[in-house]
């Protein structure tokens, strides 16, 4: 009843409208759209509170009788708008006896840091450019225009999702809680089952333990199991069909995954690892998901049709609205190519490096002009620049 209830409560805020609006244009119907306000995140803490609830009915967690630690845990205010979403399972203890530390609070300022690094620079920057591309439609774009303006967005999202995450790890961790990653390099994956293991792990996750196996997992109707996980994952984003296509993009594609792997197994077929292999398979995940994020982005259906027409040369441009030089000036293409940097495993290898042969004042040195000269590099962009919300603070 109370998971029902929390559903029927998301539907009217975040769907209603675009059930009335459907039903509108397929059916020709005249039903009036009632204004409705979105709540920032409801999306997140309604999932965080339904997995308290179906935690306790499975009895993986004792019900928590004290009203206002419950309260604590359902406006947990470091990741309510924007996750990571929090299991109450993963934080009970703390919640009951948390202890604030130098050490955690030292590292959640660094997080913090960092988080606001991404967004502040990174993905502002990249925003300002991937909206001007975006502002011009398709039909006032080249190829490459469009395919900057692609892997921009793709950039965007991850340093913009990725930076909230570290900040709401990082406040987190600066008040005793320990909430787990949300990102874990997904851009450096070699397929796109792996993606969804990198990729706002929080989430899918959730769809795991909460939809996938009890329907049956791995254990009976696999394939319909991972079709609805994904049409799921595309209605939990947005009240659009954008976004369900985006959803059954990405389903389609794990689905071809498994199929292929499940053959190859079943033929006892041995994969042999290399270095050009695995090249071409991070290339081909890499376009895959650079495609998605065109469908994620656009305003809606058609007009990721028509972009991704632009970007292949099937659509060509009558007049062209500014040259590439005037999307991608000095300051964006520095910040895509760090961007491109620091979305894959190079930083960590260099920074796992330097801990391991530089003397451990020298490097802590090190680190911490970095992080000040990070966190005056955005300061400075937030001061300058216009505002910038979170992606994430829509749904």
């Amino acid at each position: 009843m109370t998971v029902a209830a929390n559903l029927a409560i998301l539907f009217y805020f975040k769907y209603f409208n675009f059930v009335e609006d459907s039903i509108n244009k397929v059916l020709g119907a005249d039903l009036q759209i009632v204004e409705i306000i979105l709540p920032i995140g409801i999306s997140f803490f309604t999932f965080q509170g339904m997995s308290y609830v179906i935690d306790v009915y499975r009895k993986d967690v004792p019900v928590q009788k004290n009203i206002f630690k419950l309260a604590l845990y359902i406006v947990l205010f470091p990741q309510l708008i924007a996750g990571p979403i929090v299991r109450y399972k993963d934080i009970a203890s703390e919640i009951d006896d948390r202890r604030v530390t130098i050490e955690d609070f030292s590292y959640g300022i660094e997080r913090f840091i960092i988080g606001l690094g991404k967004k502040a620079i990174i993905a502002n920057s990249m925003a300002s450019m991937v909206d001007s591309i975006w502002n011009n439609g398709a039909t006032e774009n080249t190829w490459i225009i469009a395919w900057i303006g692609s892997i921009g967005y793709t950039l965007q999202i991850y340093f913009d999702f990725s930076g909230y995450s570290d900040m709401a790890i990082g406040l987190g961790r600066m008040f005793g809680f320990h909430f787990n990653e949300n990102f874990n390099m997904p851009y450096i994956s070699k397929n796109i089952s792996e993606f969804w293991r990198r990729w706002h792990i929080s989430l899918s996750s959730w769809f795991k333990d909460y939809v996938y196996i009890p329907l049956g997992g791995n254990r009976k109707h696999v394939y319909l199991n991972l079709a609805i996980v994904f049409l799921l994952t595309g209605i939990w984003h947005g009240a659009s069909w954008h976004y369900i296509a985006w959803g059954v993009w990405n389903g389609a594609f794990i689905l071809i995954e498994r199929a292929v792997r499940k053959n190859r197994e079943k033929r006892g077929v041995q994969v042999t690892k290399s270095w050009m292999k695995d090249l071409v398979a991070k290339i081909y995940t890499l376009f895959i998901v650079n495609l998605g994020w065109v469908i994620f982005r656009a305003p809606h259906t058609r007009d990721a049709v028509e972009y991704i027409a632009t970007m292949f040369g099937i659509i060509v441009p009558k007049q062209v609205g500014f040259s590439l030089l005037w999307y991608l000036d000095r300051w964006s293409l520095t910040m895509m190519i760090l961007g491109i940097i620091f979305a894959s495993s190079l930083p960590s290898k260099v920074a796992t490096m330097i801990k391991k042969n530089a003397p451990e004042p020298v490097e802590t040195i090190v680190r911490y002009i970095l992080l000040i000269l990070v966190f005056y590099i955005a300061i400075m962009r937030i001061v300058a620049g216009t505002y910038n919300p979170f992606i994430y603070f829509q749904f």
